[in-house]
């Protein structure tokens, strides 16, 4: 294979850099002709694309986000716009296409392999909720930050003997607030894949106070029927009768934007090669992750169609820590 490109789609996530800049020095290591595509498929519609060599990845590993933009591209999801995707691509006698991102932008990479372009994916989300790696590019990283906020606000917490809600990241899945959670010494946890009563996570409370605790920490997954909003609103209208505050902190976007931490640096590193080696190879409509420990690949059609479920053990596991 002569030409690859490389975009990355949707959520930006930490390690995206890594990735570019591991793809792009493997191929040109084997002889490939590299090239970017900025803002992801409104850029592969519009024909945006920029040559890349290993000076011009020089200095990114330690970045967060993504050096070639990234964006939503409605247009992609007609007919018309993958059309003049492909057309791009074969005007420029661009071979195959890294996509980097989580399950939409993998979709439109399963949408383009039907059509004919050699496409390899690489696992990247901070949610967590793309079949084909265990852990995605970002997820671990955005571990962290929340990680590091939960502990700031449970010093105030604690000073002040407050209740302090955390809604973090994760659309309908759970994994972020599990293990934010879980290694944050939550005294509730609420996620889509369990979910708690308002009036169970207040039994949580006051179950905690009665044992002595001075404050709690209550996290919740943004994707959660009662979310950080919906809980705010029953413990307000339930104040007098609850005998507590609740203070409410919404991590947001905040979680994306950090620098990758040695994790999410070395997966990227690992998937990036890995994706440009299989397309060079002949080995495409895949998707590159690591299961077990192990680069992996699996079917495109696979990974945007199956559902990662969380582990049931921690959820339970979660319970018993809380208590």
């Amino acid at each position: 294979m002569k030409r690859i490109a490389v975009l990355t789609s949707g959520g930006d996530a930490p390690g995206m850099n890594a990735a570019i800049r591991a793809a792009v020095r493997t191929g040109v290591s084997l002889g490939v002709e590299m090239f970017g595509v900025r803002h992801g498929y409104t850029g592969l519609i519009a024909g945006d694309f920029l040559p890349l060599g290993p000076r011009e990845v020089g200095g990114i590993i330690e970045r967060g986000g993504t050096m070639l933009g990234s964006s939503r591209c409605p247009a992609f999801l007609t007919e018309k716009g993958q059309a003049a995707a492909v057309r791009q691509l074969s005007q420029r006698d661009i071979g195959g296409l890294v996509v980097i991102g989580g399950n939409g932008s993998q979709s439109g990479g399963h949408a383009l392999s039907l059509r004919g372009v050699s496409v390899a994916g690489v696992a990247s989300t901070i949610d967590n909720d793309l079949a084909g790696s265990d852990v995605t590019l970002g997820a671990t990283t955005a571990l962290d930050i929340a990680l590091e906020a939960i502990d700031r606000l449970r010093v105030t917490a604690s000073a002040h003997g407050r209740v302090f809600l955390v809604e973090v990241m994760g659309r309908a899945c759970g994994y972020l607030a599990l293990m934010a959670g879980i290694t944050g010494g939550a005294e509730a946890i609420v996620i889509p894949e369990s979910e708690e009563s308002p009036e169970a996570v207040a039994t949580a409370i006051r179950e905690a106070y009665q044992r002595g605790k001075s404050h709690a920490i209550v996290i919740v997954a943004e994707g959660a029927k009662h979310d950080a909003d919906a809980l705010s609103r029953y413990f307000t209208e339930h104040a007098e009768r609850l005998g507590f505050e609740l203070r409410v902190t919404k991590l947001g976007h905040v979680q994306r934007g950090g620098a990758p931490r040695v994790f999410d640096r070395l997966s990227a590193t690992l998937l990036g090669a890995a994706a440009v080696e299989h397309l060079d190879a002949g080995r495409h409509g895949v998707l590159l992750g690591i299961v077990a420990g192990n680069v992996t690949a699996t079917s495109l059609s696979d990974a945007i169609r199956a559902v990662k479920p969380l582990n049931a053990h921690l959820i339970q596991l979660a319970h018993v820590l809380s208590r």
